[in-house]
This record gives structure tokens, C-alpha cells and sequence, in this order.
């Protein structure tokens, strides 16, 4: 059995999601998203690092979402999410799946002065310059979705689940509305039932403003 450890609002988010549209069975683990939540000893001799997603499946543990999307594809896809070496999108396919993490990066420091930063200790500076970064990371997104519905030419894949749960997270903390393509693209990702089976509440409806 799969096993996925998760924080309701967090990148693990992007496994949860993918495991749904494979159809896996699989047992879902949710920890707290805090620092006393995810440095149990317990966890931690799980995932050594203390963050989320952790993928184990028999012997095989892996704690990088985009390293768990792959592995998960190779092993389990009829071939509708993946796209395999010496496919015409495979380089496309691994362009998004890694880029998901250059939109995330820039997200997550916005989190981080959210949550896990008092109101009087955070940086304007930080929030402005990281709003900007995430916006334009946004932006090549929003230019290969002018002719398209997804990210590959193909249809729907794994990757969307990447990028796709980068932008949702984005869209809690930066205004998207100037970037119709991205709005249209959400809407088709959150009508998508395995989407909204992973969906959870996110730990920024209950940050301090």
C-alpha cells in the first residue's frame, strides 16, 4: 500500500492530487502543518528533513514532489499522464514538472511571512519583491495557455498537477486577474474531480493578517 504524508494546504498537495488521477489506492497521513508538527521523532525518521510530501511505497521512500510525480508515473500511468523518454513532449512534460518548483519557491516565501512570520517581524521588502517574482513566473505560464488548455498540446498530464497546484497557491497570495489564461486554466483544474478530492482548506485562511 502507498502511503502519502501530507499538510492539508501544502505542495504535497500536488502528490494527493496525482494519486487521485491515477486511481491508486493509497493511505493518507496528515500532519499538522507546523514545525512541532512535522519534527516528530516519528516523522522524522520517516523524513529526515521534516517536510512534506514523504511518498512511501514497499521499500521506496521519496520527499521531492517532483521526483514522486515521476516515480509515480513510470510505475503506475497507463500512459495518459506520462509522457516517456523518447516521446515528442517528453522534454516539455519535464521543462513544467520541474518548473512548478521555480513558481512554488517564490509562493513559499510569501507563505512563510504569512504563517509562520509574526505581523510586526515581517518585510515589506521581501513580500513586494517575491509578489513581483511570482507574477512573472506566472506570466510564461499564462503565454503557453494563449493557444491551449494545458500545458502540453496533448491534453491533460501529470504536469498540470504540478504547475497546476503552484498556481492555486499563487492565486491565494497575489491578484491573477490580470492574466485571463491562468483564471481560465484554474477553473478547468479545479472542476476536475481528483482535484477537488485533494483539495483541502489552506493554512492561510487562519494566518493573522
Amino acid at each position: 500500500m502507498i502511503t502519502l504524508y501530507h499538510c492539508a494546504g501544502a505542495r504535497s498537495m500536488r502528490s494527493h492530487w496525482l494519486l487521485h488521477e491515477l486511481g491508486l489506492d493509497f493511505r493518507l497521513v496528515t500532519l499538522p502543518f507546523s514545525m512541532a508538527g512535522l519534527r516528530t521523532p516519528t516523522y522524522l525518521a520517516i523524513s529526515p528533513l521534516g517536510r512534506v510530501p514523504c511518498l512511501v511505497d514497499g521499500d521506496l521512500t521519496l520527499i521531492e514532489s517532483g521526483a514522486i510525480c515521476q516515480y509515480l508515473c513510470e510505475t503506475y500511468d497507463d500512459g495518459h499522464l506520462h509522457r516517456p523518454p523518447g516521446h515528442p513532449e517528453r522534454a516539455a512534460w519535464l521543462q513544467w514538472l520541474h518548473y512548478a518548483e521555480t513558481i512554488a519557491v517564490h509562493a513559499a516565501s510569501l507563505v512563510q511571512q504569512r504563517v509562520f512570520i509574526a505581523p510586526a517581524d515581517r518585510s515589506p521588502v521581501v513580500q513586494k519583491l517575491e509578489s513581483r517574482r511570482l507574477f512573472k513566473a506566472l506570466e510564461v505560464i499564462a503565454a503557453e495557455l494563449a493557444t491551449r488548455d494545458y500545458l502540453l498540446a496533448s491534453g491533460f498530464s501529470a504536469v498540470d498537477t504540478a504547475v497546476g497546484y503552484s498556481v492555486h497557491l499563487a492565486r491565494q497570495l497575489i491578484d491573477t486577474t490580470p492574466l485571463p489564461t491562468i483564471e481560465a486554466y484554474h477553473e478547468r483544474l479545479a472542476a476536475r474531480p481528483a482535484f477537488q478530492r485533494a483539495l483541502d482548506p489552506s493554512p492561510l485562511d487562519d494566518a493573522p493578517a
